[in-house]
């Protein structure tokens, strides 16, 4: 009677068995497990390693799971005897997937009369594993190179099927559906209040990321684009993407920018330019301090960070000042201290509590997963192209969000909500 076979889906995962199945298989092959001495002679001599152990008995199961699943297409091999419709037809190696390797084993061959070849059940369910690309792809993220990729899995060089060649194959096919699940997934259920662009260098190539907070607090990866921060097209199309996703622009929100001429445009040619736009202080004091000689950048940096803490109209009356201070010998400092000023004060006309505004002063939120990017692609030794830039961002991007916490101040957040949702921008005065 012909056996009936059954394969699990494409990325279910497996069945684990229950300890009462694990004890009765360990007490079966303690009883009948007679072929097993010589290895726990060579084990209890220190001649071989668990690991080997392991190993041999494991490729000795498998092949034998296999000629099993055979002999139920094909019958038991007669010999001497041309057999049914369907014939034994030797063996060949193959390769069945296991954790985060494949394990090289002699598989049986079955062939139908006049038709080809058979295939064996059980050997079609183990030769594929949709999960094993996904594994590879947590490796890599972690940091280990595809030349590395081999020192750590089970180092049992024979049996160890993943070349380099296969890893790189492997991870590019998982890296992609990482980027297609961070630029398709949608966001119509969530109610975004805050969303931070910022750009990303990787060797010659730059990205533009987002990251967005609802309201109580969470972030959100929203999507990456090749290209840099200060190219308006890009930035534009990476909005518009997001409004086509559920962003939706009837929702007033507010932007964390890195200080870009050119996203500040793009956001006000998607979302309104009634948009309220925080400019990152990091950025202002950083850029106004470049042009700065060595003795002066400290005491320039220490009045504008004092000045952030002002209310807003006193804040930027003192920085004007500061700016009228340097022009006549520092023109570049004042101009770029003048550049945008009133929109580095949002979080101040905006009333909201300290630890709210100094979250959303900077784009500090999205640099941080933007470091776990960056430490996670360290191993990259080049970067091929654009496309390959894109999945390794959007994919650590993703790996990323997992870590995700709540914004400092989050429990504050329905005063944004309000002020937002009224439409207003100028709040009263308050005292910092």
């Amino acid at each position: 009677m012909k056996k009936t076979t059954t394969t699990r889906p494409r990325g279910e995962q497996p069945r684990i068995l229950g300890k009462s199945a694990t004890r009765a298989l360990a007490a079966y092959l303690a009883k009948e497990g007679q072929y097993l001495l010589p290895m726990v002679e060579l084990i209890e001599s220190s001649q071989a390693a668990v690991e080997e152990l392991l190993d041999v008995v494991g490729r000795a199961a498998v092949e034998a799971v296999l000629t099993l699943s055979a002999r139920g297409v094909a019958g038991e091999k007669h010999r001497g005897r041309r057999g049914g419709e369907v014939r034994w037809h030797g063996s060949q190696p193959g390769r069945v997937a296991l954790a985060e390797r494949r394990l090289r084993v002699q598989r049986p061959r079955l062939r139908r009369r006049g038709a080809g070849e058979v295939e064996v059940p059980a050997y079609a369910a183990m030769r594929e594993d949709a999960a094993l690309g996904g594994r590879m792809l947590s490796i890599l993220l972690a940091g280990v190179s595809t030349r590395q990729y081999e020192r750590v899995i089970p180092e049992m060089a024979d049996t160890v099927g993943v070349s380099r060649s296969a890893v790189s194959r492997e991870f590019t096919e998982a890296s992609a559906g990482k980027l297609r699940e961070l630029c398709e997934r949608r966001f119509d259920g969530v109610d975004l209040l805050v969303i931070y662009v910022d750009g990303m260098v990787f060797g010659d190539h730059h990205i533009v990321a987002a990251v967005g907070v609802d309201r109580e607090g969470r972030k959100h990866a929203l999507g990456v684009a090749h290209g840099s921060s200060e190219n308006e097209t890009v930035v534009r199309d990476l909005l518009a993407g997001l409004a086509e996703r559920g962003v939706a622009p009837g929702r007033r929100r507010l932007f964390v920018i890195d200080g870009s001429k050119a996203l500040r445009s793009a956001i006000g040619k998607v979302y309104g330019e009634d948009s309220p736009v925080q400019r990152c202080r990091n950025h202002k004091v950083k850029n106004v301090a470049d042009y700065l000689p060595k003795e002066l950048k400290d005491q320039a940096k220490a009045a504008m960070r004092a000045a952030y803490r002002l209310p807003w109209r006193e804040g930027i009356a003192r920085l004007r000042k500061q700016a009228e201070w340097l022009r006549q010998e520092y023109p570049g400092a004042a101009a770029s201290l003048l550049e945008g000023l009133e929109e580095t004060f949002t979080v101040n006309r905006l009333g909201l509590s300290p630890s709210l505004r100094r979250c959303l002063g900077t784009t500090n939120l999205i640099e941080s997963p933007q470091g776990t990017v960056r430490r996670k692609s360290r191993r990259v030794s080049r970067w091929r192209d654009g496309e390959m830039v894109l999945r390794w961002a959007g994919a650590s991007l993703l790996d990323a969000e997992r870590s995700f916490r709540r914004i400092m101040g989050y429990r504050d957040l329905w005063m944004l909500q309000a002020i937002l949702d009224e439409g207003r921008l100028d709040a009263q005065e308050e005292v910092a």
